[in-house]
Formats: structure tokens, sequence, C-alpha cells
């Protein structure tokens, strides 16, 4: 036979509970249901603004002065719903007219009530964001700094062997740590696959979009043979996107040094060559992404010697107003020049930094290379 357990509460409490039917009901109040913990909170905080209301009025104002109120009403803005968030507010205006009414309306100026009728709105608007994304607390916060820091280390090469060195800068508009720029890439052995995209738009608006489909692009990247039509008949699926999408994905032999671009919509690669102490322009073309149901790239394929480099980024740091692309990529070769003395690692984020001044745009650059 199997023994019951013992019960949670004992007898004898038990029924003193049962016969008293009022303190029957607060139990049943405060412990059933979903919603309990917000109405254990509403009746927290009104309780709270009413004891300081009370204390203000009675005692002391300079003591508790009626503005102690207005962070009550920040906690419920972070924590509350919004209908509850409304039965405290009811409770801090009457809080606030019985003090005006027994200590005198002098101590309810102008200046506390523009702070609680700003603070009013501000929680107001807290709890409705809050209520829409189905969070509590400063958790929807938190959510987006776990997308921002997965963004990040999605954007990190792989270790390299060696003989091989790499960089990769981003720089959002604004200061932002949301952009539409983003890397993806993969290590399989000897085989290195990498894809730059570029998201339209920039900063936060651009970066929602960035954030979803580094997820799909990362899942495909070394998955399928065709990394570029694979991404083009996924987006060409979603008739709701709105905005283009160019990216640029390269596929490295490193233990031959061989390498293989394909572009669908994105400025041009620019190999390095040792050898002639020249920028080379890929010639590796494609529509943008999603505005044809079948992509056809133009692929272009070379061997990274000694001292050669690939270096791919992002329109952002050669597009600017009122100026010609090729202009901005002459422009930009120009500024490469600079990388040689310091090396590739150390002039990359300068490069970065003298393109992208000036204007206010999500930029990216990656650099790849044989020491």
């Amino acid at each position: 036979m199997s023994s019951r357990p013992a019960p949670l509460i004992p007898a004898g409490l038990r029924a003193f509970l049962v016969r008293v039917p009022f303190l029957v009901s607060v139990v049943r109040f405060l412990r059933r249901g979903p919603l309990a913990r917000d109405r254990n909170l509403l009746v927290t905080l009104i309780v709270l603004t009413l004891v300081v209301g009370g204390l203000a009025a009675r005692v002391s104002v300079e003591w508790f002065s009626p503005a102690l109120v207005i962070p009550v009403i920040l906690v419920g803005g972070l924590q509350l719903r919004l209908r509850s968030l409304a039965k405290l507010l009811c409770a801090a205006v009457v809080a606030l007219a019985y003090v005006g009414f027994a200590a005198g309306p002098a101590h309810i100026g102008p200046g506390l009530l523009a702070a609680f009728g700003f603070t009013a709105v501000l929680a107001a608007l807290m709890s409705r964001t809050r209520g829409q994304l189905g969070v509590q607390g400063l958790r929807g916060d938190v959510m987006l700094l776990e997308l921002r820091d997965r963004l990040k280390k999605q954007s990190e090469l792989p270790p390299l062997p060696k003989d091989w060195g790499s960089k990769v800068v981003l720089k959002q508009a604004g200061g932002s740590s949301f952009g539409g720029d983003f890397l993806v890439s993969a290590r399989d052995g000897d085989t290195l696959e990498l894809a730059l995209v570029d998201v339209s738009g920039k900063g936060v608006d651009a970066g929602t979009r960035a954030l979803m489909l580094s997820g799909t692009f990362g899942g495909l990247l070394g998955s399928v043979t065709d990394f570029l039509p694979a991404c083009n008949a996924y987006l060409h699926r979603q008739r709701e996107a709105e905005g283009f999408v160019t990216a640029v994905h390269v596929r490295i032999d490193l233990a031959t040094s061989e390498y293989e671009i394909t572009s669908a919509g994105h400025p041009p690669v620019v190999t390095f060559e040792a050898g002639t102490g020249t920028w080379r322009v890929s010639s590796a073309k494609g529509v943008v992404l999603g505005v044809v149901p079948d992509l056809h790239c133009e692929p272009d394929r070379g061997v990274l010697r000694k001292g050669d480099a690939l270096m791919l980024y992002t329109d952002g740091l050669i597009e600017q107003p009122g100026r010609d692309i090729d202009a901005g990529l002459d422009r930009l070769l120009g500024e490469a020049e600079r990388l040689l003395p310091s090396g590739f690692a150390g002039g990359a984020r300068s490069l970065v930094t003298s393109m992208s001044s000036g204007h206010n745009d999500d930029c990216a650059l990656i650099l790849i290379w044989r020491p």
C-alpha cells in the first residue's frame, strides 16, 4: 500500500480557516489564478501608496514627501498590467488629494503634479509595451541584449590555421547595437565558408530583419551546395518581406588556398595580389536576393598566395550621398594602401573609420589573408 502524503496545512489550521469565510476569500484571492502575482503586487503597491499619503498628511510632509509615490508608480509601470496600473494611479491620486486636503494645498504644488503626470504617462507606456511583448519587468531589454550578443558571436570567424589571418570590423549607424550588416561563417575541416549580408535600411530598423535572417542564413551555410540560390529561394517565398537583401559568399579551401566568390547584388570583393602590389576587383555578379525565383550567379575563382588578401565590405563603406559608387570604390582602394605599412590586422579598423567619416550608415569590413 502506498501511503498518502501529509497535508501541507495542518488539520487544526485548516478547520479554523474554514470557519472564517473572510480569511478564506482573501487566501483564494491572493493564491488562485494566473494573475495572482500581478494582484499581490498591486495590493502591495496600493497599500504602500496610501501609507505614504497618510504619513505625509498626519506625521510630516518633510519626512514622508508625497514625491515618494513617484518611484512606486515606476515600479508599477515595470511590473503591473495596464489595467492594474490604472488602479494604482487612482490610489496615487487619492493619496495626493488627501495630503492636499489634510496638510494644505501648498504641499501639492505644480511641480509635483507635473512630475506625477509625466511619471504616470511613462509608466503607462512601459506597461503597454510589456503587455504587447508578453514579458515582465526588464525581461524585454534582457532579450534584446541576448539577441545582440548572439549576433555578435555569430559574426566572429572560426579559428583559422596559423598560416592564415582574418579581421572582422562591424560598425552600426548611430552607435546602435543593432544594424543591417551581419556575417555568418562556418568551417568544416579545410573548407571555410563565409557570407557577408546587407539588409536594406540602417540601425535598429534594419537590425530586426538582420536578427531573423542571420539564424536562417547561418543554418543554410555549410548545409547546402548553392548557398546564395538557397537564400534567394527562402526570401522569394517571404512575400511580406520589405526592402532588399544583398550578400556575397566566399568558399576557401584552406589546404590549397583556392577560393570561389559568388555575389547577389553586393559590392564586389577586392583581392590584393602581393606579387604586383595592386588590388583587383572581383568579377562575381548576381541579382539582389529575393527578386527573381531562380538566382543565377557568375562566380569568380582564384588562388591566394603568400601575402595575398581578400576584402569583403558592404555598400555603407563606399556609398555617400551625391557621390557615384565607383568613386567610392576607387577611394576605398586608395585608402586600402594604408593597410600595407601597418599590416592588414592593424589597418582594418582605421580603414573603416576613414571611409565612414562624414556619413551615418551601417558598414562592415572583412579581411582574410595569407601572411
